[in-house]
């Protein structure tokens, strides 16, 4: 069942501007939506498309938008074409939204810094920040909302923004919500807290949970409500694709470590011993398989192990929930909900703000969520002050100051 638009959002646009615009993950995203808008394949993955978030006034997914940065240029087509040859893709889908996929990949616009680039960290926001409310003038989006689907970046040193958080700040610059799906820095970098908290944006993050973790916030609740004590949880991932050679780096592999091996800490009311090893395999491409050993103790001191084995399309298990997000974030800015969304937990493996760890206890509070979204579904839009917002996304928004020293390092490349 899709959920309803409100009467207020019928007809208009909302514009998802996708950072690492032509990764494999920004390229479902836009494939995906079209297919499901003209009925080619069912909205499967898409919690948003559930009974419990109909009448909650999202954005219809018709009315979805796309735009980006990234720091490659292989046409978003021909993207589609290869994912298809890898089987992430149906057989002919490409084709079929060719025409959507073109008019995205019209919309997408050099991301950086890249090598050589001699622009300031102020100069490099502005500009993004310029990309972002241009793509809002010319597609007519009432609101825009900032996705980070790039490649991981290993945690920043020194007081320079990374990348991802000169992103994040020309989303702030930009009058944008903004999303991160991934474990890079983003809007978590100390310079950003203060013009994230002035700007009255809200946001959602970090790293999205498609996967591993998605098995062990539900697994991690069971032991803990058993009374059954682990002693041990370990893990290894297989992966290719441009997720599997970034997370090559050990830097950035330690930044995707730390979400999964929180939610264990959380679920289970403690650290516990075990790893996580991340191994690039080229050969299997967007497709990647995480394995879990954990060792428990029954009654009596009886030894006992749990052994899991996730096979999963990165790609496909991540497109959905991007969908999801950006619809969500989309109507929470029209009611004019602002600062970190800690109902929105249930998609990340280090959400922001406060929140339960459980997946089930992480759904209920979604469901509440969409409940608060869907008893305002008949009020007059909301820009933060109880007026509804003139123009597109960014041109009402007061500049957002962010200043350090340094340079950010590259950026932008989809995973």
């Amino acid at each position: 069942m899709s959920a309803s638009p409100s009467a207020s959002s019928r007809g208009s646009r909302t514009g998802v501007w996708l950072i690492g615009a032509r990764g494999s993950v920004a390229t479902t995203v836009v494939a995906g939506c079209a297919a499901v808008t003209a009925g080619l394949h069912p909205p499967t993955g898409m919690v948003t498309e559930t009974p419990d978030f109909a009448d909650a006034g999202l954005p219809a997914l018709p009315s979805l938008v796309f735009g980006g940065h990234d720091t490659v240029d292989c046409p978003l087509p021909k993207r589609a074409e290869a994912l298809a040859a890898g089987g992430v893709l149906p057989h002919g889908l490409p084709s079929a939204v060719g025409a959507e996929l073109a008019a995205a990949d019209r919309e997408i616009r050099p991301g950086g810094p890249l090598p050589g680039d001699t622009r300031g960290e102020e100069e490099l926001i502005a500009a993004f920040a310029a990309d972002i409310t241009d793509f809002a003038r010319r597609s007519g989006a009432k609101r825009t909302v900032v996705v980070n689907v790039a490649s991981t970046e290993p945690a920043p040193t020194g007081g320079a923004l990374p990348a991802s958080s000169l992103y994040a700040a020309a989303a702030l610059r930009a009058g944008c919500p903004y999303v991160n799906f991934t474990p890079s820095t983003g809007l978590h970098h100390p310079a950003l807290s203060a013009p994230a908290e002035a700007s009255g944006l809200p946001h959602a993050g970090r790293d999205g949970k498609t996967g591993q973790t998605l098995l062990r916030s539900v697994l991690g609740p069971m032991f803990a409500q058993r009374a059954l004590a682990v002693r041990a949880w370990s893990g290894t991932n297989l992966l290719g694709g441009g997720d599997g050679a970034a997370l090559a780096d050990p830097a950035a592999a330690a930044a995707k470590n730390a979400g999964k091996e929180r939610v264990l800490a959380d679920t289970l009311g403690a650290p516990v011993e075990g790893e996580v090893h991340i191994d690039d395999v080229p050969a299997l491409g967007d497709w990647k398989t995480a394995w879990d050993h954990v060792a428990f103790d029954g009654f009596l001191g009886a030894r006992m192990i749990l052994q899991t084995t996730w096979q999963g399309c990165d790609s496909s298990l991540a497109a959905p929930l991007v969908l999801d997000l950006a619809r969500l974030v989309a109507r929470a800015h029209e009611r004019g909900v602002s600062g970190p969304l800690g109902e929105l937990g249930f998609f990340f493996k280090d959400p922001v703000g406060q929140g339960p760890s459980s997946l089930a206890e992480q759904y209920t509070e979604l469901k509440r969520f969409a409940g608060r979204l869907r008893d305002d579904a008949d009020a007059a839009p909301a820009d933060g002050s109880g007026n509804e917002s003139d123009g597109p996304a960014g041109e009402n928004g007061d500049a957002v100051a962010v200043r350090s020293d340094g340079r950010g390092g590259e950026g932008g490349a989809g995973r």
